[in-house]
Formats: structure tokens, sequence, C-alpha cells
């Protein structure tokens, strides 16, 4: 039972969202973390790990992996979209609990919850993959060909990608591990402590960490083959795109590549916006409709998750009314209301056709922002079934679109905006706005906003533009729905405190500035 012990440290000691002492009884129970592990050989190298027994136990570890990306929804969706959206200027705090009203006064701090469940969250999941990725060299039966190993492996570094990714743009520093750590005796504990309690790597080293996975996974990950819930090569093609994007590790000609390779594998723009969302209006009982999504792995979508009848969808009640279970969980303010100031910016753009995919107002029993017989709420998650997308390929091409400008190649960059104006029903930008670099790059701002508004995106376009006290401090100013802030925006703002949980359990990780 020793391996048990070190792998069930790596995730709560190493990782910082618990401490295990050294003087810790193993443990005695398998979990999802240490499920599969041999004893067989205390003695053994790291290479020489028995993780899985069979071919089967690594498939059943892999398809769990697929299983998190889907069923971890309060994490990977529900927080995602509350920091992306209510702690910029396109949502209001639904509710009156700290949860969300913190990320929405910029009172975020180490013991503010979304912070502390989302740190336990990623790097739980990452040590997940780790443990993937490291065992699939070994099965102990050598049942798996090493082609299917390397593809295997591939997906795996693909997830843990995603998830690196988003803990690098909340907390920039953090620490990363990608091997099992040893087991602990007297004539290692000073070394293998800091397997257990690992230094903070800075954000670029993190981002390098992110690049290298995704390099293999490039060369290594299965092709989709119109499979859009796959861990795929054009999956790591697109967090390429979007990790070069990044200040840290900034390259906007490897962003243009892997942008153009996604449009020369076939991605392209659906014909409509509504696409993306529509689900099956056909009355069922009730109130309640059909609710099925009317179009999957549509040539848009680059990575989605599904939700079968029955399955159940987080987010589909977290923000607004289930349409397959009209009064299911509709008795309190949600955790996302769209702000007046997202709305105006529709308005202006005469942007009928992303404003109803987004936002849809609806009779309820609260009036914190608008009234409350028509009250504004998210619309883009609308059914227990709906699609929830992790990647499009309308954000690429926008960043894309971000490249180009930033080179000096502004028809380049308004051919795109245009081109996805033009599938919103949207006028084409004027002469004089397409020939101003600094006009153009504020309606590209724009553009993103309304293109990929209630998705969790606009938070982290703040930041990467450098923009985010200007954007935040006029919203501030102009919208007379948002509360009060409790701090202003500063430079300090654009990196997330990092959970005082953390800051006790590992003596290397050092608060980000400003907390």
């Amino acid at each position: 039972m020793k391996f048990k012990y070190i792998i069930g440290c790596t995730v709560a000691g190493l990782l910082g969202f618990s401490s295990c002492g050294l003087n810790y009884e193993p443990v005695s129970d398998y979990s999802d973390v240490t499920e599969g592990i041999e004893d067989t050989n205390p003695d053994a190298t790291e290479d020489e790990m028995t993780v899985y027994a069979t071919r089967a136990d690594a498939e059943s570890a892999l398809t769990a992996l697929y299983e998190d990306i889907r069923g971890n929804q309060n994490e990977l969706q529900l927080d995602f979209l509350l920091i992306g959206d209510v702690h910029s200027d396109n949502a209001y705090a639904g509710t009156t609990g700290s949860e969300v009203v913190d990320p929405a006064t910029n009172d975020l701090n180490s013991t503010t919850l979304c912070m502390n469940r989302d740190w336990t969250y990623l790097f739980n999941q990452a040590a997940r993959c780790t443990k993937f990725i490291v065992g699939i060299e070994h099965v102990a039966d050598n049942s798996i060909p090493q082609s299917e190993v390397l593809e295997m492996k591939a997906q795996a570094q693909v997830f843990r990608a995603l998830i690196w990714y988003r803990a690098a743009r909340m907390w920039g520093n953090i620490p990363l591990v990608t091997t099992i750590p040893p087991d602990i005796t007297s004539e290692n504990i000073e070394e293998a402590y800091e397997s257990y309690f690992p230094k903070q790597n800075t954000e670029a080293e993190a981002y390098e960490y992110i690049l290298n996975d995704l390099f293999d996974a490039y060369q290594y990950a299965p092709k989709g083959n119109g499979d859009k819930t796959l861990f795929s090569h054009d999956v790591a093609t697109a967090l390429l795109a979007k990790v070069y994007a990044e200040k840290a590790v900034r390259d906007y000609d490897k962003v243009i590549q892997y942008v153009d390779e996604l449009t020369a594998n076939g991605y392209a723009l659906n014909a409509t916006y509504g696409m993306l969302f529509d689900v099956d209006m056909t009355p069922s009982s009730g109130q309640n409709v059909v609710g099925t999504p009317l179009y999957e792995n549509t040539p848009e979508s680059i990575l989605e998750v599904h939700y079968p009848v029955g399955s159940g969808n987080w987010a589909s009640w977290m923000y607004g009314h289930d349409v397959q279970d009209w009064n299911s969980s509709f008795s309190w303010a949600k955790w996302i209301t769209p702000s007046r100031d997202l709305v105006a910016a529709f308005d202006e753009l005469g942007d009928t056709q992303r404003k109803e995919q987004t936002v849809v107002y609806q009779e309820c029993t609260w009036s914190n922002y608008y009234p409350s017989d028509n009250y504004a709420f998210m619309y883009k998650v609308r059914s227990g079934s709906s699609v929830v997308y992790f990647l499009r390929y309308d954000d690429l091409l926008l960043l894309k679109a971000e490249a180009l400008l930033s080179k000096g190649d502004l028809p380049g960059a308004a051919a795109i905006i245009n081109q996805i104006r033009t599938r919103a029903g949207v006028k084409n930008l004027t002469a004089t706005e397409a020939g101003n670099k600094d006009t153009l790059f504020w309606l590209y701002v724009n553009e993103r906003r309304l293109e990929l508004a209630c998705e969790g995106e606009r938070w982290y376009d703040l930041v990467r533009l450098d923009i985010v006290e200007e954007v935040m401090m006029e919203a501030q100013r102009t919208d007379p729905g948002r509360l009060p802030l409790a701090y202003p925006y500063t430079e300090y703002s654009y990196l997330f405190p990092i959970p005082q949980d953390v800051l006790d359990t590992n003596p290397y990780v050092v608060q980000n500035p400003g907390y």
C-alpha cells in the first residue's frame, strides 16, 4: 500500500489543497486517484512503476478523464462563466451571496470560495492526467502497441494542457507537477520534500509546460473525424493558437499558423449564429419543450460536451429557465445577470441575432437588477441537454484578427471582423473604421465581446490586451446596475489571489502581489 500513499499525497499535499504529514498512515482504500496502483516492487524506479495492469484498466482510466470534463460542471463551466463574465463588464452578480458578489465588486481574496474550489479542482484534475500520462507508458501486460500508447497519452496531455491553461490565466505563477513523486525514505527525505511541496513556476515557465504537452499532443493525438467531444489533434492545434496569444509566450505568427491550419482542416463558421445554441422548442408537456440540441459537432465546434436527455446540466438552471423542465430550480436569482452595458453594446450595433441568442427576458419573483416582470437572463445554455463549448472556431478566427492587427495588417483584420459580422447580420466596418488602427482595435475588442458574450472569455480578453483598468472603471462609471467596487481595478487585478489553504500548506507558494 506504500505507493498508494504517495499518489494520495501527490494530490493532497503536493498540489497544496490539504496537508499530508510524513507520519500519516498509508491510505487503506482505493480512490479515483489511487485505483490501479500496484506495489509489487517498492524499490522500483519511476520508469518501472506499474499503474495499470491491463489494457482494459488503461482504457477505463481514459474514459474517466473524458467523464471528468463532462461531469465537473462547477469549476469547468459555472465558475468559468462567473469569473469571465461577472468579474467583467458583461454581467452582474445575480444573487446577493459573497460567492458571486466578490467577483462582481473586485473583492476577491485568499478565502473567496471560487478561488479555493477552482484551485482544488484544477490541480486535482491535472494530477489525474499526470497519473495517466505516466502510467500509460507502463501497462503491466504490455498489451497496447506503442502507437496506441502515444495516442492515448496525447489525449490526456490535451486535457492537462487545458487545465493548466485555465490555472495559468487565473494565477500566473503556479506549481506544476509532471511526474509521480518518489517514495520518501530516510535517505531522500530532503530531496523528496520538494516533490510534495513544489516551488512555483513562473508564468512563462507554466506556459512552456503547457506548450510541451500540446506539442506532443499535436503530433500524436487522434484525428477527430467529426467527433468534437474528443481531445483530438485539432483541439491541440486550437489550444496552441490560444496559448501563443498570451503575453507570457506571445507569438502572433504562431497564432496565425495554427488558425490557418484549422481552416485548412475544414473548420468554418456555421451558417447562422443560432446553430450554436438552438434547441428543439417543440412542446412536450405544460411549459416544457423537448429541449435537445438541434445541432452537434458542427463545422464551427472544436471541443464540446454533450448532455444526453436525463443526465442534467447545472448551467441550465444556474443561469435561467431550463426549457426541458421549466420550473426546475427557478426560485432564486441566478449567478449571472447580463448587464445593461452588454445589452447596450448589442443594441448600438443593431446586433439582434447574437443578442437574442445571448439574453432572454422572462418573468421572475425578484428584481435585483431589472423589473421582475421583464428580467434579463443568460440564454446560451437553455436546456439540460444543451451543448457546452470549450473551443470554437469563431474564437480562434478572431484571435487571428488580433494577430493581424498587431502586425499592422489592418485589411486582413478587418476582413475577419466583417466575416464574423456578416454571419451575425451586422453591417460591415466602414472604410474609416477599418483604416484606423486604434479605432479598429476597439471595434475588434467589442466584436469578441458580442460574439463570445456570457461564455467566460471577456475577463481574460481584457487581461490579455492590458485594458482591464480602462474598461472596468468606465463600466463602473456608466452602468447604473453595477454594485459599488470594494477595490479599484489596478495592475494587481490581472491575476487572482492564491487560496489561503494553499499558502498554509506549501511554504514555497507565495501570494500574488496586491492581495
